[in-house]
């Protein structure tokens, strides 16, 4: 019965073997596979919205998510929140500009009596 086990895990280990290298059936060993890559990526053609950001999937690989994936998205999204960020300081700075109050009018006539009272 040992002997039956061996020699079946011999020849399952030769067929599978035969499988990956190829077993001179002309088709060579097995296909690359091309990676699996972002399928909905953000859009180039405008900023990024909440919405995009919930929709974003990362394709999984044997150790997790594709780095350059990840790496092109925080990019992307840095990239965007850096220009937010100085539209935003712009705008609160030309608002606090507009808010000031302007200075009081000086008048370097002499009043006359009549205007003092």
């Amino acid at each position: 019965m040992f002997l039956f086990l061996v020699i079946a895990l011999a020849v399952v280990v030769a067929a599978v073997t035969l499988a990956v290298v190829g077993g001179g059936e002309g088709t060579g060993p097995l296909p690359e596979v091309a990676p699996e890559r972002l399928h909905d990526p953000l859009p180039p053609d405008r900023p990024v919205d909440r919405a995009d950001v919930d929709r974003l999937r990362f394709p999984l690989s044997a150790r997790g998510y594709r780095m350059a994936d990840v790496d092109d998205v925080l990019n992307r999204l840095a990239a965007e929140l850096a220009e937010r960020d100085a539209r935003i300081a712009d705008l609160e700075s030309a608002l606090a500009g507009a808010q000031t109050p302007a200075a009081p009018h000086v008048s370097m006539e002499k009043q006359t009596p009549e205007d003092q009272q």
